[in-house]
Formats: structure tokens, sequence, C-alpha cells
């Protein structure tokens, strides 16, 4: 006797719509802060010749949600340099930027003695 044969199982589809006038958002800065129950991610432009950036967009997620979109983010890198090479970081340069924004830092950086902790506005 045969044993029927199993089904894989079908991944969940998702109808995504994209609206024909969504209007894209370029940045070239982001700041990351968290609450206990959030991740905060604030996408910026800074340009040339002025004195401060300007956020153009506040995405807020869940700390699971952000975590599966570290996990997507790496997945889709490693496709990227597999297809299209290695993607090289430049190395930290010291410029006015740096000078204007050496308040923002990343988890490695170690803070000055006068600079507070960045805190999210929530």
């Amino acid at each position: 006797m045969t044993e029927p044969k199993k089904k894989k199982p079908e991944g969940r589809r998702l109808n995504l719509e994209i609206p024909a006038d969504l209007a894209a958002t370029y940045a070239n800065f982001a700041i990351i802060t968290h609450s206990p129950w959030e991740l905060f991610l604030d996408f910026a432009q800074i340009l040339p010749n002025l004195p401060k950036a300007r956020v153009r967009t506040r995405i807020v997620l869940t700390p699971t949600n952000a975590k599966m979109l570290l996990k997507a983010l790496a997945e889709n890198i490693q496709r990227y340099e597999a297809q299209y090479g290695e993607i090289k970081v430049p190395p930290r340069p010291v410029s006015l930027a740096d000078q204007l924004f050496s308040s923002v830092h990343s988890d490695t950086d170690e803070p000055e003695e006068n600079d507070e902790k960045d805190t999210p506005d929530e």
C-alpha cells in the first residue's frame, strides 16, 4: 500500500498595491532611536552648505518587525553583492558634516563627557 503524497505548505500570498502617485523619498542620513516598545527610523537629507539635516520620513517599528527588517536587508545585500560585487563602505571622514552632527553617535561610539544620550521625542 502506498502512502498519499503530502502537499507542501503554500506560502501566504500578499496582494501588494503600490499607488501610481507614490513619491519616493531620497535619504542620505538616518537616525535610529528606540523606546522599550518601538524603534524609530528617521530618514533625512543632508545638503551641501546647509547646517542642518531635514528629516523627510519617520518609520516606527515594533522590535520584532525591526529585527525581521534587519534580516531581510542582510539577505538582500548578500544577493546584491553576489550579483554586482562587494559594497565598499568608506571610512568615516572627519568632515564639516561630522563636526556639525557629532552629537549623533552609533552604538560603538563612546559619548564625550558633555554629550547627552540620544532619546526619542515620543
